[in-house]
């Protein structure tokens, strides 16, 4: 049984998606929740507000991720709402194609700074937080399997962002661990979310999920119940990992 009992988790990035349905989730699962927003309060208190409303309990803090001392303001608010972080998701991110003869230095380091930089601003908070109570912690960052294997035309910036994530999880595993702090990355495939109902939309659900074992495209709520198998101690032994949530779509060959 996975319990989160009296965890304080923060999610970078929940008001939306699959960062939204990983807070509702680990709340009912007993956690204290804070999630950020960028630029849409509204999307994060209606999660607040279905968590508080089930009877659990959440906070939305603003945050841009880009900026390190935007991050450490969220986390130290929310730490001094609910007490020592024992989990952070990085959920944060930006999903834009390009082709490359079309892709300007300005598109590329958009998604490498929110991406990439976002994950580091992140996961260095987290780990102060985590270092300084001395219990450990576990953390998630949410790549995809494009960061494995590639992807379609023009989306090489993306791909290369979150290739670049699942080898941060692997470095950072191997330097908090001594301090008990699991890290792992999470790799959804295409999954029913805002940022990629468009692309979903224009290529097609049912070719994507035809090809795939289960038949389908994922939904925000089979990445959650990953994610809260790696936030709880039911993982307790298991970081460095890519945990790879696709429905078998990696089979398609």
């Amino acid at each position: 049984m996975i319990e989160l009992n009296d965890k304080h988790i923060f999610i970078a990035g929940g008001s939306r998606g699959i960062g939204a349905a990983s807070a509702i989730m680990a709340s009912s699962l007993g956690a204290k929740v804070s999630l950020t927003y960028n630029a849409s309060p509204d999307a994060a208190n209606e999660v607040v507000k279905t968590i508080t409303d089930a009877g659990g309990t959440a906070a939305a803090f603003q945050a841009q991720v880009t900026d390190e001392e935007s991050v450490d303001t969220a986390v130290d608010a929310a730490v001094k709402q609910f007490g020592q972080l024992d989990g952070m998701v990085v959920s944060a991110g930006v999903f834009e194609h390009c082709p490359i003869e079309e892709m300007s230095l300005e598109f590329w380091e958009r998604t490498q700074s929110i991406n990439m930089r976002g994950t580091v601003w992140s996961v260095k908070s987290a780990a102060k937080q985590m270092r300084s109570h001395g219990n450990g912690g576990s953390i998630v960052i949410y790549t995809s399997t494009a960061g494995q294997s590639g992807g379609g035309g023009g989306a090489s910036a993306y791909c290369v962002s979150k290739a670049g994530q699942i080898i941060f999880a692997r470095c950072m595993a191997a330097e908090l661990g001594p301090d008990k702090i699991r890290v792992n990355s999470l790799a959804p495939a295409w999954t029913e979310t805002e940022m990629a109902k468009k692309h979903l939309d224009r290529i097609g659900r049912d070719s994507i999920g035809k090809n795939a074992p289960l038949g389908r495209v994922g939904l925000p709520e089979d990445i959650a119940k990953s994610t809260c198998y790696l936030l709880s101690d039911a993982a307790g032994f298991v970081t460095g990992t890519c945990h790879t949530v696709d429905g078998g779509m990696g089979m398609r060959g």
